[in-house]
């Protein structure tokens, strides 16, 4: 008699291939967000080195708010 607990269990099977689809899916949106932030981070960069080099001015930074 063969053990029990080495069976196959189909409904098993089919949650954990939900469960691998589920995260391959979170795993690629994650990997997109991250790859497009990286680009507009670099892009920033670049133009940021550039305005420098060109002799443009910099933006001031914005000042807090006077209260009311």
């Amino acid at each position: 008699m063969g053990n029990p607990w080495a069976k196959k269990n189909p409904f098993m099977s089919m949650w954990l291939s939900a469960a691998n689809s589920a995260a391959g899916s979170a795993r690629g949106h994650a990997t997109r967000t991250a790859k497009r932030q990286v680009a507009a981070t670099q892009a920033e960069a670049t133009r940021q080195v550039l305005d420098f080099w060109m002799g443009k001015p910099a933006k001031k930074a914005a000042g807090k708010k006077p209260r009311k």
